[in-house]
């Protein structure tokens, strides 16, 4: 797979004297492109989705939740109180109110041969009626959203798609007596009573109401397995509007973005573009520590360095993720608009074997916008200055470049960015935690946490930072050797390279491997 240096990409043979200015202009398409393009992938989804579900409900089918199994010891289950305010005589265009939602209530007994109650009654009518009766009440929102139509359409699962488990989403409510049969009572708004699976069509009218499941003959325990579904108009109005209005947004932002994109990376190119460096003097070229580095001379394509600040402070490390924020904004609209470019370049690629300049230096400089900021925050703590907001080499203690390819192979773009990267993924995902890594997690899928090798590193380093003010260096060293691994294997995945990342690890501020060949 080995392909030929040849020249290195634009900023990598420039001289720094400072970074080059970025137009306004293209950051102001970027900015635009991204939020528009965000907006269009998220409106294009959500119709996409009401299309499918408008799909599952024609000739008046609805589209029901998974199946929860409730189970109780007390003689029934209920509802919180739903209050609904409902104008009679509303309409929508030529629709009804019920026309445009329509609700069913589903109960299956769970026992053979045992009848089961479902109704609906006033919240009051229902508290007093099973008032000191021992009963189970589902305490979460029944109506979560997450429909699905018969047994094959699935949006969600748990309690009505809440993500709970049925049974812990009961609470026992404690008594002493037992009730009437329910279908004696006379205050139920509507009821259904059966052995087999009992279906109620809920007429929506306002007030506080109640769903009840019982056994027909209020006895206990009760176990029912039950269902909501739903059928709406909304969903043909709705779902070509939404789908079109997000393929307008797409269709608008996506180029924004590669013009964009492009702009940035002829402003990184630019003093090459004038001639500038070109010819420069080996001696002005940048040394140690400085941002820029000659690519396509040393040991791979990408060359990565970090040089450790003596300086670095005890504690500030407690506060960079907060003086971060700012870069780490800026960077999410950076990655979204390289994920774009990438696509875009693949396929040029793809057709033509070369990879275009300007995208080519506008994704090396997210990368190293990316390896500064991780280098001063928690990819390794390695120095308290400031990251700079440029997409360019510039003198900072951390540096990234590629060198740039004058011919990329057709067939391979389609397979190493998934296919052939996979060992490396693996080790990539132990290194960053995105893979095996330590992970707890809270019974209902909450809060959790997860320590990567590298973080678990960088850890060990701020705590001994902390107490002592000093970095261990071979721990400096093996935190960048391992970042410059992941970064390596970055650069293949984005398509900047067909050199197989080496499985070496390259530990140190520079690289000192054998050359790729």
């Amino acid at each position: 797979m080995g392909t030929s240096h040849a020249t290195p990409s634009g900023p990598s043979s420039t001289p720094v004297h400072g970074p080059p200015r970025t137009r306004p202009l293209n950051w102001v398409l970027l900015v635009a492109g991204v939020l528009l393009a965000v907006f269009g992938l998220g409106v294009t989804a959500a119709g996409a989705a009401i299309l499918v579900a408008d799909a599952s409900q024609r000739d008046g089918q609805y589209a029901f939740t998974d199946t929860d199994r409730l189970q109780t010891v007390g003689h029934a289950i209920t509802t919180v109180p739903l209050t609904i305010h409902v104008d009679e005589g509303a309409t929508v265009g030529p629709y009804g109110l019920d026309d445009l939602i329509s609700l069913q209530l589903r109960a299956t007994p769970v026992v053979p041969d045992q009848d089961v109650f479902l109704g609906i009654a006033d919240a009051s009518d229902v508290a007093e009626y099973l008032d000191d009766v021992p009963h189970a009440v589902i305490g979460d929102q029944p109506w979560d959203p997450g429909y699905s139509a018969g047994p094959t359409y699935d949006w969600g699962s748990g309690m009505w798609g809440s993500g709970r488990d049925a049974e812990a989403a009961l609470d026992e409510v404690p008594g002493t007596r037992a009730p009437e049969p329910p279908a004696d009572q006379d205050f139920w708004a509507q009821s259904t009573t059966g052995a087999e699976q009992q279906t109620l069509t809920v007429d929506l009218r306002s007030g506080d109401w109640v769903v009840v499941v019982m056994n027909a003959d209020g006895s206990r325990p009760v176990w029912v397995d039950v269902q909501v579904g739903a059928h709406t108009e909304v969903f043909g109005l709705a779902g070509p509007g939404v789908l079109v209005a997000g393929l307008v947004a797409l269709a608008l932002g996506l180029p924004l973005i590669l013009v964009a994109t492009a702009g940035l990376g002829r402003d990184i190119d630019r003093d090459i573009d004038r001639g500038l460096g070109r010819h420069a003097d080996p001696d002005d070229l940048p040394g140690p520590g400085a941002g820029a580095l000659p690519a396509g001379v040393g040991p791979d394509p990408l060359r990565l360095t970090g040089h450790l600040d003596p300086q670095v402070s005890r504690g500030m490390w407690l506060i960079k993720w907060l003086l971060a924020i700012p870069h780490y904004i800026v960077m999410a609209l950076l990655w979204f608009a390289l994920v774009v470019t990438t696509i875009a370049a693949g396929l040029v690629v793809l057709f033509t074997g070369r990879y275009p300049r300007a995208w080519f230096a506008y994704s090396v400089g997210v990368l190293r916008w990316n390896w500064r900021v991780g280098f001063y925050a928690y990819s390794v703590l390695g120095t308290d200055r400031y990251p700079p907001f440029s997409l360019a080499p510039t003198d900072y203690p951390a540096g990234l470049d590629v060198a740039y390819p004058e011919r990329l192979s057709r067939g391979l773009v389609l397979v190493k960015w998934w296919l052939l990267v996979i060992p490396h993924l693996l080790i990539v995902g132990i290194l960053t935690g995105g893979g095996a890594a330590l992970t707890r997690a809270s019974e209902y899928g909450g809060a959790e946490w997860n320590i990567s090798l590298v973080g678990l590193l960088v850890l060990i380093a701020a705590i001994g930072l902390l107490f002592t003010g000093r970095y261990l260096p071979r721990l400096f060293d093996l935190i960048v050797g391992l970042n410059r691994w992941v970064y390596r294997v970055g650069s293949y995945v984005l398509l900047l390279r067909d050199e197989y990342p080496p499985f070496r690890l390259d530990q140190g501020p520079e690289d000192t491997g054998e050359p790729v060949r």
